[in-house]
């Protein structure tokens, strides 16, 4: 990336996600474009979407595929079809066919990351040897797949001769990784849990989900201290946090996705309003 140039940093979630097609929204009409995309996880599929169209027409084919999202799409199946998927693979709960058409709706079936229009990486946890990858390059739906193999909820992807598991379990928010290509400016394009406390488990359900938030926040709030002189991060807003972190474990509830990109939009059109009268 040459000096000056502009990193859209976009973080893991789930449904959570369609908060960042809301700050894409305002970023674009703000005249704010990227030089370079990064994603982890469903941050990896609105990226990838954006990086294949860097402009306001990938907004609105993002907000056009939210629109029809519906979690019994990705995540389809009744109880006892989810408990059978259980036996029948023994490591997760649905199949991965309907995600891999969502992802080659978003980006086009047989594209190449090395031919998308901007730099694009995504990472994944790669299992074998417990690493963090990023695909740099190589069929963007395998890499966006990889991204957003969601342990327990959908099998392990296979890309090459390793397996993936979803990139939240190594960077959630991989802001470093754009300062590191040379980004002198980054929106991170958080999902809404980064800046709201947490509170010790109650319950035992509760336990991994605080467990797992303490470990991708540390990460990231690592990753802020770290910020060398002359780069610009802005963590975009997405507007009211979700009100528990039970709302996780709702995670084919997608009655909610409209409200929170229109929440999201509002939120970063009002920051970027305050950072351009403080210019």
């Amino acid at each position: 990336m040459a000096a000056g140039s502009c990193a859209f940093v976009l973080g893991g979630g789930g449904l959570l996600g369609s908060a960042q097609v809301g700050m894409l929204r305002a970023l674009f009409e703000a005249g704010i474009e990227p030089d370079m995309v990064l994603g982890t996880s469903v941050g990896a599929l609105n990226g990838v979407a954006v990086a294949a169209e860097p402009s306001k027409v990938a907004v609105e084919r993002l907000e056009a595929l939210w629109s029809e999202v519906r979690a019994t799409d990705v995540f389809a199946g009744s109880l006892l079809g989810r408990v059978v998927n259980l036996i029948r693979t023994g490591v997760s709960l649905h199949g991965i066919g309907e995600l891999r058409r969502l992802v080659s709706d978003a980006v086009g079936a047989d594209t190449r990351i090395e031919s998308l229009p901007l730099p694009f990486q995504c990472v994944a946890a790669r299992i074998e040897d417990a690493t963090e990858h990023w695909f740099e390059m190589g069929p963007a739906v395998d890499a966006v797949m990889a991204s957003c193999a969601v342990p327990g909820l959908l099998p392990p992807v296979k890309v090459g001769n390793h397996h993936f598991y979803d990139g939240g379990i190594v960077n959630s928010i991989p802001l470093s990784r754009a300062v590191a290509a040379g980004a002198r400016t980054v929106y991170v394009l958080q999902v809404g849990r980064a800046g709201s406390m947490l509170e010790p488990p109650r319950r035992p359900w509760e336990v991994g989900l605080v467990a797992f938030e303490v470990a991708r926040r540390h990460r990231f709030a690592t990753d802020m201290s770290h910020i060398p002189s002359g780069v610009e991060v802005h963590v975009l807003p997405a507007g009211p946090p979700p009100s528990d972190l039970r709302s996780q474990l709702r995670y084919r509830d997608a009655t909610s996705v409209a409200d929170r990109l229109r929440r999201s939009y509002e939120a970063t059109v009002d920051y970027l309003s305050h950072q351009q009268d403080r210019r």
